[in-house]
């Protein structure tokens, strides 16, 4: 049994631990605004302990790091501004978190667990020679984090050795830091090696649409095989423009053509955890369950009760959606 001062000194040794963490967090923005999954990253940021300082870089993205500086329990805001960045390609960004990291010597570089982050963050842990711990729903400690694995079917505890941590955190396990209370001080900082003669960023073409992102919405409504054809889902943009909703898809109906691949709901596309999600005409394969589990309430619509997706969901209807959806579209 520890005594009381083994206790005190364990805690007082526990707190200045905590305080010798320095965490970088990479922000994730488009120069306008910031993206969502920055804010859920910097409250992963704020479990670790220890002093936050968030890289913002970019071509012109001042806007994006003025809306950090607002942010509480931040020590301060890295702004690196060069055409390079144009794209936001891993390639010439890696360099530039690898010079930033040597000059400072932080503890953690965290991402959030997206597109971006997932083609960033391993690049840059292989030039620092460390292991990333990927997909992170929750920390224990500043070492040691929890992670979904086999497609959400397992969680794992992983402690990380390395003496830099690299993590990429699932935004939807934790909540949006509300980037209010702060007044952070920016400085800028050198991106001269940041150019690759390995990569060019030519051009992106971004579907546009009146709908809610679909990562951010609170209500999503999602489409599988069931939907029997692209045009088909018009019963489901019906629907989602009764209740402002983001619409997905069922790697199954992307894989058929019925939809772009960026609707993508699943381990292979995107997380959600919308407060409502509406699955239609989707069975429930493992794929799909892993990235919409977590969803505060799950509606089910689908014509076979032996469904998997009857399983995780709060409310399911046996039905044909063919005449199901257009009479809920109706009422509501």
């Amino acid at each position: 049994m520890l005594s009381s001062k083994s206790r005190l000194f364990t805690k007082q040794f526990s707190s200045q631990a905590k305080r010798l963490q320095s965490i970088l967090v990479i922000a994730e923005h488009d120069n306008k605004k910031l993206l969502p999954i920055t804010q859920n990253a910097i409250t992963a940021a704020k479990k670790l302990g220890g002093e936050i300082t968030v890289l913002v870089a970019g071509v012109q993205c001042k806007p994006a790091s003025d809306a950090l500086a607002k942010a509480s329990g931040i020590s301060k805001i890295l702004v690196a501004e060069n055409e390079a960045f144009k794209g936001f390609t891993a390639e010439s960004l890696a360099p530039l978190i690898v010079d930033v990291q040597k000059k400072s010597n932080f503890t953690h570089i965290v991402s959030g667990a997206s597109a971006f982050g997932k083609a960033l963050l391993p690049r840059v842990a292989a030039k620092l020679d460390v292991s990333p711990v990927s997909d992170v729903i929750g920390i224990e400690s500043p070492d040691t984090y929890i992670r979904s694995i086999y497609a959400g079917n397992a969680i794992q505890t992983v402690t990380a050795k390395d003496p830099i941590k690299i993590i990429s955190v699932r935004g939807t396990n934790f909540e949006a830091d509300n980037l209010e209370g702060g007044s952070t001080t920016q400085e800028t900082v050198s991106a001269d090696s940041s150019k690759s003669d390995l990569t060019e960023f030519i051009s992106q073409e971004l579907s546009k649409s009146d709908r809610p992102e679909l990562t951010s919405a609170k209500v999503v409504v999602s489409g599988g095989r069931g939907l029997k054809s692209g045009d088909n889902f018009k019963l489901l943009y019906d629907l989602a423009d009764k209740l402002n909703a983001a619409v997905g898809a069922s790697r199954a109906a992307v894989d058929a053509g019925f939809v772009a691949n960026d609707l993508q709901v699943g381990q292979t596309g995107k997380i959600v955890a919308p407060d409502l999600y509406i699955a239609v005409g989707i069975s429930g394969a493992i794929q799909h369950l892993a990235g919409m589990k977590d969803s505060k309430t799950i509606v089910a619509i689908n014509k076979d009760p032996e469904a998997p997706i009857f399983q995780v969901a709060d409310y399911g209807l046996v039905a044909d959606l063919f005449k199901a959806v257009p009479e809920l579209t109706q009422k509501l």
